[in-house]
């Protein structure tokens, strides 16, 4: 997704009701650079085609309009409800040079339009930390206590309140080692219900695993990583109705002549599986994204300079996606680039990918399986089927001749898939 025009960044109050999902996110409709924050919205039926709407928040005396989240508040504890329609709440931060305070507002009109609460702040926690940064409160219900928990990213880490109405919160505690843009959810692992552990992130696309009793979270495992690259301060949905845990992330990419700034990456699905390590966070393309993706090619066992040649066709194309895994036969480094553009470097002697550390399940595997997203601007790579990822701009060298290029010392290319991509937009 992209904005029509003005600057995009964090992704905000992502949930779905009514059967729209919303997304809002930081938006400056005036110009294509960071400034007079408010909130975009646009609303979608998969999660893949969106239509935009007008702004959903302004600027106000208390500040402009930083990151935040959205609920429904079903059982009216704020008491905005009205002839059974339960209210849309967003929390939000309220930006000012020398203080950032958190509000909300309501709608009941599926986000079309807020109030703002008018006794804001509900939250101005300055005189605590000592410290301007105190933002981008992510609210949600916590069924087995019956209250509301926000998570609040203050100075060095995320904070838990807790609240019955919204309106009132209560400081219960604080895991340091975070910034900015704070998640906490429950999921469960390899699809068990019964078996299940809390994860705590930040905008960084680093994570802890561990347990949450409605007031504190206790760190068991972490900090891992499961994402890198141009990807920054992603949000999963509230209010999912068939329970899945779906993010997007913003990406740090600019599109050079548009009259636009940022976008949002590939929605994906968050899920834990079972490693030699143990559980671990793992993030692939929403199964929504299938529609847009027509097979074209397919090989089996090609030697590097075989695939190279047989890809020259696609060399011009302005979107593609790459299925593709390939065995190394030296503890030597390999990869595939486009226009001379390191899409994926593998080194088995440290094993890294890109220069991050990466250790796959098979710890003496010398294979590697990526999924490729080629977009426009964007490239978007999930590995091993999810278990890392990394995005980044689509920035070919133009004196480079090669086009897709399989590299290494005697590589194997055990499969090539190639698929065409259709646009979002109409």
């Amino acid at each position: 997704f992209t904005t029509r025009r003005g600057w995009i960044n964090d992704p905000n109050g992502l949930i779905y009701h009514d059967g729209e999902y919303h997304l809002f996110y930081q938006h400056n409709p005036y110009e294509r650079d960071w400034e007079n924050m408010h909130w975009g919205h646009a609303v979608s039926k998969d999660l893949i085609h969106w239509e935009e709407l007008p702004d959903a928040l302004y600027p106000d005396h208390l500040g402009t309009m930083y990151s935040g989240s959205a609920v429904i508040d079903y059982e009216n504890t704020a008491g905005y409800n009205r002839d059974n329609v339960p209210a849309m709440i967003v929390a939000y931060t309220a930006a000012s040079p020398d203080k950032q305070v958190q509000c909300i507002a309501y709608s009941l009109d599926n986000g079309r339009t807020f109030t703002k609460y008018q006794e804001n702040p509900v939250i101005d926690s300055k005189h605590i930390w000592n410290s301007v940064d105190t933002r981008d409160p992510k609210v949600f219900w916590y069924k087995p206590g019956k209250h509301w928990v926000m998570v609040l990213n203050e100075r060095d880490g995320h904070s838990i309140y807790i609240s019955s109405n919204l309106k009132e919160w209560i400081y219960q505690s604080h895991t340091t080692g975070f910034w900015e843009c704070p998640e906490l959810f429950e999921l469960p692992i390899d699809e068990d219900p019964n078996n299940t552990k809390w994860v705590m992130y930040g905008a960084t696309g680093t994570y802890m695993l561990g347990s949450f009793n409605g007031k504190v979270f206790k760190p068991e495992m972490g900090k891992y990583q499961y994402t890198t690259g141009s990807i920054y301060a992603a949000q999963t949905f509230t209010n999912m109705p068939d329970g899945r845990r779906i993010q997007i992330g913003w990406g740090r990419i600019s599109h050079p002549g548009m009259p636009f700034n940022g976008m949002m990456c590939l929605p994906t699905e968050l899920t834990l599986r079972t490693t030699k390590d143990g559980p671990r966070l793992f993030n692939v393309p929403i199964k929504e994204s299938e529609q847009l993706f027509t097979p074209l090619r397919q090989w089996n066992s090609l030697k590097a300079n075989e695939a190279n040649e047989l890809l020259k066709e696609f060399e011009d194309a302005d979107c593609l996606r790459i299925k593709t895994t390939f065995k190394l036969s030296h503890a030597t480094s390999a990869g595939f680039n486009l226009f001379g553009q390191q899409m994926l470097t593998y080194d088995l002697n440290p094993n890294t990918i890109n220069g991050v550390f990466y250790s796959p399940d098979d710890m003496t595997s010398m294979e590697i399986t990526a999924d490729i997203y080629i977009d426009r601007t964007s490239i978007e790579v999930f590995v091993d089927n999810g278990a890392y990822s990394f995005s980044m701009v689509r920035k070919p060298d133009k004196n480079n001749k090669e086009g897709f290029h399989f590299w290494g010392n005697n590589i194997d290319i055990k499969d090539l898939q190639v698929f065409g991509v259709k646009s979002i937009w109409d």
